[in-house]
């Protein structure tokens, strides 16, 4: 198998992310939302925000009867931390993936390819690492982040989101007054 020797052109390789855009960073999805695009329960949600895992960037909740508001990013690194726990990775390995994931650029997540043996987490940048995991001779899965990037997007492109404050942000996708109204009580 011959590989490019640019990296852009081994990322290009690897990845197809020319579709991908970002939902504005300002809006944000309560708990029940959040937790049915990135397919876990509001239980993880809660005990990954409280234990600092993966905490809300839009809105922490400030009290009783507040709301935590998670932003897209947000629900992305929720959907990774889901998929890496269903294979079996460890806690402590997870935690570290979601830091690295925490301090890299939009452009940069959407480019990526995290692979894991069940015991380490590896970010690759090319084919040539990912050929390296795989004649280590051990068995190995990946996660290319602009693939969940873009079901993330899917998902949410339906659902209400929200401002701080409390201003409901409806759909693109709400033409009418009936799917408004619904939208709004999706919102709670």
């Amino acid at each position: 198998m011959n590989a490019p020797h640019d990296a852009t052109a081994q990322q290009d390789a690897l990845f197809d992310d020319s579709d991908l855009r970002p939902l504005p960073a300002d809006i944000g999805y309560r708990g029940p939302i959040a937790c049915a695009a990135a397919g876990i329960t509001y239980r993880q949600l809660d005990y990954w925000a409280r234990t600092g895992l993966v905490v809300p960037t839009v809105q922490d909740a400030t009290g009783s009867g507040s709301h935590r508001l998670y932003g897209f990013r947000d629900i992305l690194i929720l959907r990774i931390v889901k998929r890496l726990i269903d294979t079996g990775v460890s806690l402590a390995n997870i935690r570290a993936a979601v830091d690295h994931l925490s301090s890299r650029g939009g452009e940069d997540l959407a480019r990526m390819t995290l692979m894991s043996d069940g015991a380490t987490i590896y970010e690759c940048r090319s084919a040539d690492e990912v050929i390296d995991l795989v004649r280590g001779g051990q068995g190995v899965f990946g996660i290319a982040v602009g693939s969940v990037w873009r079901e993330v997007e899917g998902t949410l492109a339906d659902l209400p989101g929200e401002r701080p404050g409390g201003d409901v942000v409806l759909p693109e996708s709400a033409p009418d007054e009936l799917s408004a109204r619904r939208a709004r009580r999706i919102a709670g």
